[in-house]
């Protein structure tokens, strides 16, 4: 049986492009659709799929990343398809992989291709997981040279807040009463002053 699958991120965003090139592989009553971030693959379309799919089934995709986002969850979900459950992949923009299945009968040579696959989305991800930890540090180091805090922001305190704790401290002031001059409850008046004795937050 041969099954496709198009996603886009959100119900904005057009399949028009995805569905006029997977017709021509499927018919349009097995092409499964989903509008919904790649984060997961907790997506209702794809895991109604998912239960259809079974050894020898093809299934067919426009690009590895409509699978989704995150290639170690792709990499880990191409290998339960390919491998545990036996189903052959087209990714249409990935040409070697796609005449090689369709011109190779022979199981062992067709999981030496999946194992290529598999350790260039390995590859990717690793990649993808070094980039983004460079960004980040790029991104650090910018705000940091624009003299941009970091970190948890620094708690300002309400008006007059320290000396309110010192009265009511001595008796000086009912707690009722500076919980009415601060306009707090009596859970914030707490926390505030637990911090300000601990000073790691006072700016």
């Amino acid at each position: 049986m041969r099954y496709a699958y198009i996603r886009v991120s959100t119900e904005k965003q057009k399949i028009d492009r995805q569905l006029i090139l997977l017709r021509n592989y499927v018919e349009e009553k097995f092409i499964f659709i989903d509008k919904e971030s790649g984060k997961d693959f907790n997506r209702k379309s794809y895991q109604r799929l998912k239960k259809k799919l079974k050894r020898g089934d093809e299934l067919y995709i426009k690009s590895i990343d409509r699978l989704g986002r995150n290639y170690n969850l792709i990499t880990d979900e191409f290998r339960y398809l390919s491998k545990t459950i036996g189903v052959i992949i087209y990714v249409l923009d990935m040409p070697f992989i796609n005449t090689f299945n369709a011109t190779i009968n022979n199981d062992t040579l067709r999981t030496f291709v999946v194992d290529i696959v598999l350790q260039i989305l390995s590859f990717v991800a690793e990649n993808e997981r070094t980039n983004i930890r460079e960004r980040q540090k790029e991104g650090i180091r910018i705000a940091r040279m624009k003299g941009k805090h970091l970190g948890r922001p620094p708690l300002v305190l309400p008006p007059g807040f320290k000396d309110i704790v010192f009265q009511v401290d001595h008796k000086d002031l009912a707690i009722k009463k500076a919980l009415e001059i601060l306009n707090i409850s009596k859970t914030s008046y707490y926390k505030y002053k637990n911090i300000l004795m601990d000073k790691t937050y006072l700016r």
